[in-house]
């Protein structure tokens, strides 16, 4: 078992260095002249953000200072997004690189026809490096500049001959003097960039502007608030007087060192404006203890619902004390459901804590919860993690109210949640019990949402014998 998590440990280790290298290469290296400056500050950057990435989620797991934690936080869990988004749109660029390059060709030209004494005619434009050698001289060729080979030569990075020439500086000779000096392109020509060079800056430029404009506008969406989204989900055992009953569920807020008391107050005035008859918190309401972030959650008492506010364990609460979160959610005014049902006028609400507790002896019951009840009444069931719905179903739950996958959060990440979750995200049957997954109101890591954007849902119950 150690040797199987050391293997995997150097795999993931080695996957970041040669990632990272690849976004210093692409971003500081292929875009300039050579050793200086920009390369140095460039890798200081890198490893900079790495720093900061690691010592945020380091800092919230180890219950650092909470101040410590808001520091790291905001530019730690922020570079984990960008950083991210800078590898995929260089790997894009990748793409595009070669065809920039053959464009940029044609648009300079073939070679002409050789000019009088069977000197060739260089097209404008054409770097230093890339002048064919003159011919027909006694003097040897010169061999200090680059050549073009073809092999392990790194071809997409700047040469040492993309140095800019003043138009006024005298021509080197390669052979005995008096022998004619090679051709030279226009004047002024040579001041800009080499091809490769310039195809290097505009890929470098527009992927760094495509993940700051990406990374920005997720967060902007995280920190504007959660929009409201409405499901209608029929139930059969559901009586006719029921019929329109609502439901706002919510889940995965994620109250810790970056979203806080003004996130929370936002939720709930959110929810507050659908006028729900009740109210559903399915999980991971916070990411630290309850000294630190029980201010942050205060707002919270202020949820009104005519049949009141309910609340389940998440994963998350059960790495910030899930016991006193629970007495700290219960003095706020919300009821917690630990294994629990209670019978409301027209069906059953039950809940149960999350997987995550199992360790700390306080995982789900689901006897305990729903095991003595009238079947003959329809049942809602608050449970954090979808993967809960195979036990819902043996227990002949009829709705199960669930978060935990932020939809993904940040795409690609839609992938791997889509492949760990029976459901991702909506309304889904399993058999005679559907499953409706929340995307979260909040974000966890970077406050940043990239296609999936956060929600809070009422759900509208319909009777069929309406």
């Amino acid at each position: 078992m150690v040797v199987v998590f050391a293997l995997v440990a150097l795999a993931v280790v080695s996957v970041l260095v040669t990632s990272n290298w690849y976004l210093w290469r692409r971003l500081f290296r292929d875009t300039t002249r050579g050793p200086g400056t920009a390369r140095r500050v460039g890798g200081a950057v890198i490893a900079g953000g790495w720093v900061l990435a690691v010592g945020a989620l380091v800092a919230e797991r180890a219950g650092a200072p909470f101040r410590l934690q808001q520091i790291l936080a905001w530019p730690g869990f922020l570079w984990l997004a960008l950083s991210m988004y800078l590898l995929l749109a260089l790997l894009a660029g990748e793409v595009v690189r070669p065809l920039l390059r053959r464009f940029l060709e044609r648009r300079a030209g073939a070679p002409a026809s050789a000019g009088p004494a069977g000197q060739e005619r260089i097209p404008a434009g054409t770097a230093p490096s890339e002048r064919p050698e003159p011919t027909g001289t006694a003097g040897p060729a010169r061999t200090d500049g680059p050549t073009d080979t073809v092999g392990p030569t790194d071809t997409d990075g700047p040469t040492a001959g993309d140095r800019p020439v003043a138009s006024d500086e005298p021509a080197a000779t390669d052979g005995p003097v008096g022998a004619p000096p090679p051709a030279e392109a226009p004047a002024g020509s040579l001041a800009l960039p080499s091809r490769r060079l310039f195809v290097s800056r505009v890929v470098a430029g527009a992927a760094a502007a495509a993940a700051v404009g990406t990374v920005a506008h997720g967060t902007y969406g995280v920190l504007n608030g959660p929009s409201v989204k409405r499901v209608t989900v029929p139930l059969a055992k559901l009586p006719r007087a029921a019929h329109g009953y609502r439901i706002a569920v919510v889940s995965d807020i994620h109250l810790g060192p970056v979203l806080g008391r003004g996130f929370a107050r936002m939720v709930v005035d959110t929810i507050n404006s659908t006028q729900p008859d009740l109210i559903a918190v399915v999980g991971d309401l916070v990411d630290g203890s309850v000294k630190d972030l029980g201010p942050a959650a205060a707002p919270l008492a202020g949820l009104k619902a005519r049949d009141g506010a309910y609340f389940v364990t998440g994963n998350h609460e059960y790495f910030s004390g899930a016991e006193q979160w629970v007495a700290e959610v219960r003095r706020l005014g919300l009821l917690p459901l630990e294994n629990a049902r209670t019978e409301l006028r027209h069906f059953d609400l039950a809940g149960v804590n999350d997987v995550a507790g199992e360790d700390e002896g306080q995982g789900p019951d689901y006897a305990k919860a729903l095991g003595d009840r009238d079947r003959a009444r329809a049942c809602v069931l608050l449970a954090h993690q979808p993967v809960q719905i195979h036990d819902a179903v043996d227990h002949g739950v009829d709705l199960q109210l669930s978060g935990h996958t932020h939809g993904g959060q940040l795409w690609p990440g839609n992938l791997v949640a889509g492949a760990a979750n029976p459901t991702l995200a909506g309304l889904e049957r399993y058999g005679d019990t559907q499953l409706y997954v929340s995307r979260g109101a909040g974000a966890w890591g970077p406050p940043t949402r990239v296609g999936a954007e956060s929600d809070i849902t009422v759900i509208e119950l319909a009777s069929r014998q309406a």
